[in-house]
C-alpha cells in the first residue's frame, strides 16, 4: 500500500490564495504559491501557466537567491507552483524573493525566456499577456501573506 503524501492531506476545499510553508525536508523548504482557489473551476490557462513558469524560474534562478533555489514549477492542477528553497533562506527573504519575481513578470516585456523551439519541449505553448495579468494578479494576493501567514488553513 502507498503512503498518502502530505499535500494530499491539507483539505484543498479550505485552501486560499497565498503562499504556504508545504514542508520541511532536511535543508529544503517547499513552498506552496497558491494563486487559485483550488476545485472552483477557475484555474491557470495551460499556455499562461507555462509562460509564468519560465519567467519566473528564470529570474529566481538569476536572483541573488540563485544559490539556493533547489526547484520551481508547476502544480498538476493548475492551480499554483511549488518553490523549494534551501532552509538557508528566511520566510522573509522567500516571500520577498516570491514578491520580486511575480512583480518582475507582471511587467515582463520582451522575448520569452528559454521559448524558442531548441530550447523548450513544448515552445509554441506560451501566453505572454496571460501570465503578466496572473502574476500581476497574485502581486496583490502576496501583499497580504507575512511569514505568520505561510500555514495552511485548518
Amino acid at each position: 500500500m502507498m503512503k498518502k503524501i502530505a499535500s494530499f492531506s491539507i483539505n484543498h476545499d479550505t485552501l486560499v490564495p497565498g503562499m504556504y510553508v508545504s514542508r520541511v525536508d532536511g535543508d529544503c523548504v517547499t513552498y506552496d504559491l497558491r494563486l487559485k482557489f483550488p476545485n472552483r473551476g477557475d484555474y491557470l490557462e495551460q499556455k499562461a501557466l507555462h509562460t509564468l513558469e519560465h519567467l519566473v524560474a528564470t529570474f529566481v534562478r538569476s536572483s541573488v537567491r540563485s544559490d539556493e533555489v533547489v526547484y520551481f514549477g508547476p502544480m498538476g492542477c493548475r492551480t499554483g507552483f511549488y518553490l523549494i528553497l534551501r532552509d538557508s533562506v528566511s520566510k522573509e527573504d522567500a516571500l520577498q524573493l516570491t514578491r520580486d519575481a511575480f512583480a518582475f513578470s507582471a511587467a515582463f516585456e520582451g522575448e520569452i525566456p528559454g521559448a524558442k523551439r531548441i530550447e523548450c519541449g513544448n515552445w509554441l505553448e506560451h501566453d505572454l499577456a496571460g501570465a503578466r495579468a496572473e502574476a500581476a494578479a497574485y502581486v496583490s494576493v502576496l501583499d497580504a501573506c507575512s511569514p505568520a501567514t505561510m500555514v495552511y488553513p485548518e
